[in-house]
């Protein structure tokens, strides 16, 4: 089962976190594409360098993405495994929930039934 954890770093409660927010799940979206530098990623966003680079900081502590510095440019890459836990634990709740809702629907025909 994933690792939970207060929100500050890695685990579910961290990749929640991180993917909170609209500017970093488009950041994720962009480096599914393939590695990018700084500047790259910040380029569609109107915000100055250093609110961003707080943004990639948050991706990197929750685990989502690492980073490399060649000379003055950092680069930027996806790490997928945390969304595998992510998908995991959405599969759990899923199944519960499927499951809930088919007993409620069983429930629900055999009331039908006994009132005809």
């Amino acid at each position: 089962m994933p690792k939970h954890s207060d929100g500050s770093g890695g685990g579910l409660d961290g990749v929640f976190h991180a993917l909170s927010d609209p500017t970093r799940r488009q950041v994720v979206e962009r480096l599914a594409q393939g590695p990018a530098t700084t500047s790259d990623l910040a380029r569609p966003f109107d915000m100055a360098l250093p609110s961003f680079a707080q943004h990639l900081h948050v991706l990197e502590r929750a685990g989502l993405v690492t980073s490399e510095k060649t000379g003055r440019v950092r680069t930027y890459r996806l790490v997928p495994q945390p969304l595998d836990h992510l998908d995991t634990w959405l599969a759990a709740q899923r199944t519960r929930w499927t499951r809930r809702l088919d007993q409620l629907d069983a429930l629900l025909y055999d009331l039908k039934e006994q009132q005809q």
